[in-house]
């Protein structure tokens, strides 16, 4: 029975796909691929393909740890019950802080956005419109904001359907550019090569990959909510590989044959570009219109994760209790709140600098780097869970393929990207933000350590279970010979 206390379980199987949808699919793509493809030419074909591969898993480790115990309402449970209360900590205001900045990117490009038709128009209104009508649709029902949600959703789906069929129809009928090029799939390999740049220009192209796959998790903050867990979570995880090819490896594609990519300008929209590129300004307009779209759906996933999360949070007794209420709807209005509070403010000041690129790419590279710490957790807890719960690993119904040595190799990858961000000035400076984030949480942690007898009885508690999980893994495997 549901108490009067817990999240409404009003997610169904097509909202919760299509939120998933919503949360993954944002300006990272359809404005950071244009930077990723003057990095790397074609080879973002083999980047998005590398790094949808390695995700993949990470949700499939995520999928089978939620599934582990169906009272884990997100990740952060899971992390604090096998990894401890600090864990927890970290990785529940970790994720809601990298949300919080994803959505700033995600306001940023909107404003820009809005310029293609407004270019007079103050980026601080565009940003201050964008806010309230996120906090509007997030203190609605869940049921409303997920059909609300959904359809905004499908609104990117079917015009990235729509691109991929005309740009397809574009090549097959010999489409000439005003520059004289036509359409055509030799545009992928005749402007020097699949990898115009070599390896260099891979690893810098990584940099800012990250942030167009930023979100897939955000399915693992759904359990609460949804109907039926158990059907609609593995479902969801393995239609990722699908949504990979065709929304990025396919879109991207497109578009570099219809445009060679050494015309795609780094610091637009590639998807509104291809369009005024060819003539068609009024197409243009749609897709602007439609990467709005886009970029308010993600940015109101994002909300909706960080008000779960802070929820979850306030229930774990590591934030304030006043973010555990709900409203009458169900709903934990208080997250939403200081979410849009926050989103609000910062975009306000990032909304008046004179490059709107350059701080998209600054804050989506702070959100990059802590995407990666959040699915690095997730593959630490992973591990864990297998060492210490070797029986229930055994008998789970949703594994991860290849676990005996995928998550090592995904965190190999992790190292990789890490690296690539000390490549470039623009990416450096989140290397320097995170650091200042971990010692804010390290001292918040200590310092309600020292005074919270909850935190103190959860630390112990965990030791206790974590004795006893290692002696039955020592009796399990002893008992298989």
């Amino acid at each position: 029975m549901q108490k009067d206390s817990d999240l409404e379980r009003g997610l169904g199987q097509r909202q919760m796909e299509m939120i998933a949808i919503g949360g993954c699919i944002g300006t990272g793509l359809f404005m950071g691929s244009g930077k990723t493809i003057s990095l790397a030419g074609p080879g973002i074909i083999f980047i998005y393909a590398l790094t949808g591969f390695m995700l993949y898993f990470v949700m499939r480790a995520m999928g089978q740890l939620l599934l582990h115990d169906l009272s884990y309402k997100t990740f952060i449970d899971f992390c604090e019950d096998i990894l401890g209360p600090s864990a927890g900590f970290f990785v529940g205001w970790s994720y809601w802080f990298a949300w919080i900045v994803t959505a700033i990117a995600e306001i940023i490009a909107i404003t820009g956005y809005v310029s293609f038709w407004w270019p007079d128009l103050p980026h601080w209104i565009s940003a201050m419109g964008i806010t309230l009508l996120l906090l509007t649709l997030n203190i609605l029902s869940v049921r409303a904001f997920a059909e609300l949600e959904f359809w905004m959703a499908i609104v990117k789906v079917v015009a990235i359907a729509l691109l991929i069929i005309l740009g397809l129809y574009l090549c097959v009928t010999g489409f000439v550019s005003p520059k004289g090029i036509p359409a055509n799939v030799s545009n992928l390999w005749s402007f020097g090569g699949m990898m115009p740049h070599g390896i260099e220009g891979l690893l810098a192209g990584l940099q800012t990959t990250i942030f167009a796959f930023a979100g897939m998790e955000v399915i693992g903050t759904m359990m609460a909510e949804a109907k039926n867990p158990k059907v609609m979570l593995p479902d969801a995880i393995r239609k990722i590989p699908i949504r990979i090819m065709v929304f990025y490896i396919g879109t991207v594609s497109v578009l570099m044959m219809v445009t060679p990519w050494n015309d795609i300008p780094a610091d637009q929209s590639p998807f509104v570009g291809m369009f005024t590129l060819v003539g068609m300004v009024s197409a243009a307009s749609i897709i602007n219109a439609v990467v709005i779209s886009s970029a308010t759906s993600s940015s109101n996933s994002g909300i909706y994760a960080t008000s779960r999360m802070l929820y979850g949070l306030a229930k774990n007794h590591h934030a304030p209790a006043v973010f555990g209420k709900l409203s009458s709807h169900k709903i934990p209005t208080g997250g939403i709140f200081l979410a849009s509070a926050l989103i609000l403010s910062v975009s306000l000041i990032l909304s008046t600098t004179k490059s709107m690129m350059s701080a998209f790419e600054l804050v989506g590279s702070v959100a990059s780097l802590i995407f990666i710490y959040i699915w690095s957790m997730i593959l630490f807890a992973y591990i864990a869970y297998r060492k210490r719960l070797p029986q229930a690993h055994d008998l789970s119904a949703f594994k991860m393929p290849m676990a005996n040595f995928m998550p090592y190799v995904i965190l190999g990858f992790f190292v990789l990207v890490i690296y690539t961000l000390t490549l470039s000035n623009d990416t450096r400076v989140a290397l320097y933000v995170l650091p200042l984030w971990f010692l804010v949480l390290g001292l918040l942690y200590w310092f309600r350590t020292r005074r919270s007898t909850n935190q103190k009885k959860l630390i112990a508690s965990f030791k206790e279970k974590v004795i006893a999980q290692n002696v039955a893994a020592k009796e399990y495997r002893a008992s298989l010979g």
